[in-house]
């Protein structure tokens, strides 16, 4: 409208000059007597005509402008016809705002909602009102927005029959919503990593325990948290959402204090955090932060979890690898509850997790050792389909064709023939998505988990037993050390073939324990199997590889990259497809090499998926990094992800772009410190 106006106003001066320079013209050819003008034409008239010409100009201009001022106002009839015509009051109680714009997007009309509150938006872009209600113009129709029009909140809807937006103050509203949360309460758990190796009998008199029970208590105090310690271990927290807010923004830099208290070799004390929120009942918050702190802990410890009723949980720190546990207190404990659970089962079916290695099969053979003790009938859930080649392969050429038919079950026979009472257990793995067979844990009553990655929020649900160690090498070695100091009498037996292809195992996953994650537990493992006539030569046979093997690895070690200082990828062929063992290779091939401190390599493992495969020599968190591409996970210095319709260079991309966000993030403190890799 105000540039129809305009436009009017230029028309109408650009005439008048027009028509003063031709009178102008005109005069001068009459006082001259230019072509005999004076006898024609009088002055006086020239002056009479032009005087009325001006007036008719002035005539067209006003019938304009009241043209354009009519449509104006049958806008404003028509929008008073759209809402009300009487209803001012009821909108200045409601608090409703009217505003409508032209063609060019141009405020025509408001009513006194704005104008009362001295906001004058006509013949103003829209963008003036707020930079993002056009996005309602071609919106759906039932949409709205919540726009902040000078420090107050409306919601807004748009009519585009009209051209009428609809605002509606919810500043009130949105201040209440916001406190309630805020006030929201939150409850927490806090446990002191490690406590037993460094209390001992001395516990407040311990320095470095009174250190960190100062900088705990320092930390909640700053964050208006009441903190209450339960046991010598343990606190209990209870704060409102404003509060968890603060602790989420610093990613709970009480992590950082505590690590920072302690110096010298010993082993270090880390926290354990787990808090829930976002729902109104206290039983319920308390179950999720029971469910927080158990994955903090089944994860290594040195982190905080938090849980919101409805949404992913999240994750904060886990900086620093598992401490390797040494209480046998707990071994033997856990090993005789299994054996218990055993005892009581009808049946028993052991399984691993698809794409099977030879540290799933040889703690299936484990388990398989414990229950041909207790003389307990027990199936491993296998289909050769679902093994890596050298597993299938090792596993076939271990026990003749008898043997072998007799101690595997399909997957699907074992779905058919499971009873209530039949006893499932689980091992080298913790999520049902990566298990052989997610039907046969879905139709399981009684599970045991037993895992040496680190608990993601995918979890089996409710095991009867769970023996969750990160800081474990391999679940073989979790198997030997639950057969060791089991308290069974007379002692079990594990056969030759079973011992070794534990023992394989335990290569695979240590890298012949030269990963820098290896423990002491670890050849203990070793020599416990060793002690039950395992065949290192044979165990290392089984894990050779075959020469075109070898030339896929070398090959895919050549397209080497570095995006990052000691950070490098290698990535397959998008058309070629490889054994996922082949990619572990490559990533322990590349850690042989100085300087490396992180390697990923990328391939295609089956027609619809794609893995990424990573080390790490400790100095980086590759288990953070997995999880942050997409629901990976592993250990600290070996992880994987599994990409689904992803092709290699997707999966490329996915990984450079969580390099660039998280890779500091990922950075333990140890590589920070400088200390030799």
């Amino acid at each position: 409208m105000r540039k129809a106006i305009t436009r009017i106003r230029y028309y109408a001066i650009a005439i008048a000059l027009v028509e003063a320079v031709l009178l102008l013209l005109l005069l001068i050819a009459c006082y001259f007597n230019f072509l005999d003008l004076a006898s024609i034409i009088s002055v006086p008239y020239v002056l009479a005509g032009a005087l009325a010409l001006e007036l008719l100009n002035f005539l067209l201009y006003w019938l304009s402008v009241s043209s354009l001022s009519r449509v104006r106002n049958k806008t404003d009839l028509e929008t008073a016809t759209l809402v009300g015509s009487d209803i001012q009051e009821a909108y200045s109680f409601a608090k409703i705002g009217l505003l409508v714009i032209d063609e060019d997007k141009q405020v025509m009309w408001t009513n006194s909602l704005f104008k009362d509150r001295q906001l004058d938006f006509i013949d103003q872009p829209l963008s003036a009102v707020s930079p993002n209600l056009a996005k309602l113009i071609d919106a759906a129709a039932s949409e709205t927005m919540e726009v902040d029009i000078k420090g107050r909140i409306y919601s807004a809807k748009y009519v585009s029959e009209s051209h009428l937006f609809i605002f509606h103050d919810v500043t009130d509203y949105e201040n209440l919503l916001r406190y309630s949360r805020g006030q929201a309460l939150a409850l927490g758990v806090i446990m002191i990593d490690n406590y037993s190796e460094r209390a001992g009998d001395e516990d407040d008199a311990n320095d470095v325990l009174t250190k960190v029970r100062s900088a705990i208590g320092d930390y909640f105090r700053e964050k208006d948290a009441l903190l209450r310690r339960v046991s010598a271990d343990t606190y209990f927290a209870v704060c409102n959402w404003t509060s968890l807010e603060q602790m989420e923004s610093d990613s709970f830099a009480v992590l950082e204090r505590v690590r920072n208290c302690q110096q010298g070799p010993d082993a270090p004390l880390t926290l354990s955090i787990g808090f829930a929120h976002d729902f109104p009942n206290a039983i319920k918050l308390n179950e999720m932060v029971s469910n927080a702190i158990d994955i903090a802990l089944s994860r290594g410890g040195d982190q905080a979890v938090v849980s919101k009723y409805g949404a992913d949980l999240k994750f904060y720190g886990g900086n620093t690898a598992a401490v390797e546990a040494t209480n046998k207190v707990k071994v033997r404990s856990m090993a005789d509850s299994l054996l218990s659970l055993i005892s009581t089962a009808s049946s028993v079916l052991v399984m691993g997790h698809s794409d099977l290695d030879m540290d799933a099969l040889g703690s299936c053979l484990g388990v398989k050792a414990i229950c041909e003790h207790l003389s307990k009938s027990c199936k491993i859930v296998y289909r050769p389909k679902l093994a890596e080649k050298k597993a299938r392969i090792a596993f076939q050429e271990a026990f003749p064709k008898d043997v072998y038919d007799a101690m595997t079950i399909d997957p699907t026979d074992a779905v058919n023939t499971m009873k209530d009472s039949t006893l499932l257990v689980v091992v080298d793995v913790s999520r049902p998505s990566l298990t052989l067979s997610r039907d046969v844990v879905e139709k399981a009553k009684n599970v045991v988990v037993i895992d040496h990655h680190r608990r993601s929020e995918e979890y089996i649900s409710k095991p009867v037993l769970s023996d969750i160690d990160p800081s474990a090498s391999s679940a073989s070695e979790m198997i030997a050390e639950l057969i060791r100091y089991a308290t069974a009498n007379p002692r079990i037996e594990i056969k030759p073939a079973y011992a070794t292809l534990m023992l394989s195992g335990i290569f695979l996953d240590t890298n012949y324990f030269k990963s820098r994650s290896t423990g002491s537990r670890a050849f203990e493992a070793a020599e416990i199997l060793k002690s039950f006539g395992a065949d290192n030569a044979m165990a290392d046979y089984y894990l050779k590889d075959e020469f075109e093997e070898y030339t896929l690895i070398t090959k895919i070690i050549s397209t080497m990259t570095t995006p990052y200082y000691g950070i490098v990828y290698c990535k397959t062929d998008g058309k070629d497809m490889v054994e996922r063992s082949t990619l572990a290779k490559v990533c322990n091939q590349l850690m042989q090499l100085k300087g490396i401190n992180a390697c990923f390599v990328i391939g295609k493992t089956d027609e619809k998926s794609v893995r990424i495969s990573a080390r790490s020599d400790g100095s980086v968190n590759v288990q953070l990094l997995c999880e942050k591409m997409g629901g990976g996970g592993g250990h600290f210095t070996s992880a994987a992800t599994l990409f689904q319709g992803q092709t290699v260079d997707e999966a490329e991309k996915i990984l450079l772009d969580t390099l660039d966000a998280y890779l500091d993030q990922a950075r333990s403190d140890i590589g920070r410190e400088g200390d030799p890799q």
